[in-house]
């Protein structure tokens, strides 16, 4: 019989409880992590020009109470959120003091957008180191079990040798699924940012174009009290 025949990963894994339990449980929640942004993220981008173009469009005509109501009906996302805060804003504050207020707001979205990240940089960093633990502590139990039978050579240890390696792939084989999807979610939210900032600056700056045209009228309005 081959010496593979008799290879049980499930056994392995139940061997090295110590290290391949907790493992399958941070793939676990890793994996928990990256369906749920995938979820958040999607079609943020696409969603920001979307309603850039609809504000824009609103701001163009002078109509600044559709431009809110328009932003408004996004209020559950990051992008509906910034644009109709900026809209609320914006016969109140200068362009200035838009762009401030624009810029917190944008910050407070991507740390929310990105604050379940750190659990995919932890698992990235971590399962490697838990995984080469489990195999020392593999190691050091064939040997001990080599020096308690006394005979047997290299033979009797194979066994356990082979057994405590299942716990560095597994630790690794998470490791390199959380840092693929860590790496990719951070350029993702890039690309997230660059949008808001662009489709708030282009808001801005309608808004003071918007409220520059309106400004002489105020002024004949004045004028004829």
């Amino acid at each position: 019989m081959e010496p593979t025949a008799n290879l049980n990963v499930l056994a392995m894994i139940q061997q090295g409880w110590l290290a391949t339990y907790p493992l399958i449980l941070m793939s676990v929640v890793s994996i928990t992590v990256i369906a749920e942004r995938l979820w958040s993220f999607r079609n943020l981008v696409s969603g920001t020009a979307e309603l850039v173009r609809g504000v824009h469009a609103e701001l163009a005509r002078g109509d600044l109470d559709a431009a809110l109501q328009q932003a408004e009906t996004r209020r559950g996302s990051a992008p509906g959120r910034i644009f109709s805060e900026v809209v609320r804003q914006g016969e109140a504050l200068d362009a200035e003091e838009l762009a401030d207020l624009g810029a917190e707001r944008r910050f407070e979205e991507i740390e929310q957008l990105k604050r379940p990240l750190w659990i995919l940089g932890t698992v990235a960093a971590s399962a490697p180191f838990i995984g080469l633990f489990g195999t020392v502590v593999g190691i050091i139990k064939a040997f001990h079990n080599m020096g308690v039978q006394g005979s047997g050579g290299f033979a009797v240890v194979a066994s356990g040798i082979s057994e405590a390696l299942v716990a560095t792939a597994l630790g690794l084989g998470v490791a390199i699924v959380a840092l693929i999807a860590y790496n990719y979610f951070q350029v993702r939210l890039e690309r997230i940012e660059a949008a808001l900032t662009i489709g708030t600056a282009r808001l801005i700056e309608m808004l003071r174009t918007v409220r520059g045209s309106a400004s002489p009228q105020a002024r004949v309005a004045d004028g004829l009290r």
